[in-house]
């Protein structure tokens, strides 16, 4: 499998400089997710920056749509081991969220909420970048349900598993909390680089009691 991975590799040009090891480049955009497309009402739509913050908030929808918007140029990268070249996504700089909310010195990692209840996590580092986004459009288009649409997670130089769909918000901790494919044996970080695919330490019982009592806190 891996020699007939490299040949592929080979045959692209620019695979040398911009495709991580073990990936293929497409031209299409997998449509690819656990569980099904949730119907998401945008007039009741929140997106929430929470935890270890000074300032606290929440948008609806139409508040979000109205923030400052940038347009990142990157490339994507699913571990499982396509790569898209040259997307346009448009939307809420990550780093102007975190701004408004004041992050707090302790906080070095980030749990991220989405619909239906999955999560993933983030070192703060990887979060707070200029090249992350709460993105809404693609191409000059809206996203679609089928890749996040109303809002979607872009952190574009990690695994695209982090770049969680339908997004709903942001939470600050002092500790790595596992998400929903971490806790299933995919990696912590999830750098396309190093090939961090696989290798997530599932939960302990301190991760258990630690999702119960964030649970509890977002009721």
């Amino acid at each position: 499998m891996t020699k007939f991975l490299d040949a592929l590799r080979q045959r692209t040009p620019l695979s040398q400089e911009r495709l991580p090891p073990g990936q293929v480049l497409t031209t299409k955009w997998p449509v690819l997710h656990y569980g099904n497309v949730p119907r998401v009402d945008t007039r009741t739509w929140t997106f929430e920056v929470s935890g270890l913050v000074d300032r606290p908030f929440t948008l609806t929808h139409d508040e979000l749509l109205e923030l400052p918007r940038q347009t990142v140029h990157c490339d994507i990268h699913c571990v499982t081991r396509w790569s898209r070249l040259d997307n346009d996504f448009q939307g809420v700089p990550v780093q102007l969220l975190l701004a408004r909310a004041g992050v707090q010195p302790k906080a070095k990692f980030c749990l991220v909420s989405a619909e239906q209840g999955f999560t993933t996590n983030l070192p703060l580092g990887d979060l707070d970048r200029p090249d992350n986004l709460i993105a809404v459009k693609w191409s000059d288009e809206w996203l679609t349900p089928e890749h996040g649409g109303p809002a979607r997670l872009l952190v574009p130089h990690l695994y695209f598993w982090k770049s969680a769909k339908w997004v709903r918000g942001l939470m600050l901790l002092d500790e790595d909390v596992p998400g929903f494919w971490e806790q299933n044996g995919y990696h912590m970080r999830g750098d396309p680089w190093k090939e961090e695919r696989y290798g997530g330490r599932g939960l302990s019982q301190h991760d258990i009691n630690r999702l119960r009592n964030l649970s509890k806190k977002n009721i």
